[in-house]
């Protein structure tokens, strides 16, 4: 079970980076962005709806799982010390960039915004080029054979059923 300290850090975290990230950065760019995306509001709404709700529980999820299972924060200064493999994680590799993207990705369809749509793209290159240079990399050398068989198993952008 994690610990109340925990949570709270992980709270404190998911409010302050994640929250900047997928929530107050695509509300300033669609409250200034000129141009809309060419969909139909109806289903632009239904969509991003859909997604940013399905952003949301999935990072409730995964930052309760580096809670509780790993012992740690999605903080990389307050890692979790254990590998966190299981829920979601037995699928893909890394689902809470994946979550913060369906947040963005949802805003930009709510919003109709071209330009958070380009903010999606341009943290998912983010992300991308954090996973592959940094936490790899860093995961492999801190589990050894543990992170190698998890990767060699799960993807890491696209969930792949069991």
């Amino acid at each position: 079970m994690a610990s109340p300290f925990v949570l709270l850090k992980t709270g404190l975290f998911s409010a302050l980076v994640p929250g900047t990230v997928a929530g107050l950065v695509p509300w300033f760019l669609a409250r200034r962005d000129q141009l809309t995306l060419p969909i139909p509001s109806s289903v632009a709404r239904a969509a991003g709806l859909g997604s940013l709700l399905a952003g949301i529980a999935l990072y409730a999820h995964t930052a309760w799982r580096f809670s509780d299972e790993g012992g740690g924060t999605p903080s990389p200064a307050d890692e979790p010390p254990e590998l966190v493999t299981g829920g979601v994680y037995r699928y893909v590799r890394n689902p809470m960039y994946v979550a913060v993207l369906l947040c963005i990705g949802g805003q930009a369809l709510l919003y109709r915004s071209v330009l958070v749509a380009w903010w999606a793209a341009g943290c998912w290159l983010g992300f991308h080029n954090r996973v592959l240079e940094y936490e790899e990399p860093h995961l492999a050398a801190k589990h050894g054979a543990e992170y190698d068989e998890y990767r060699r198993r799960v993807p890491r952008w696209i969930p792949r059923p069991p």
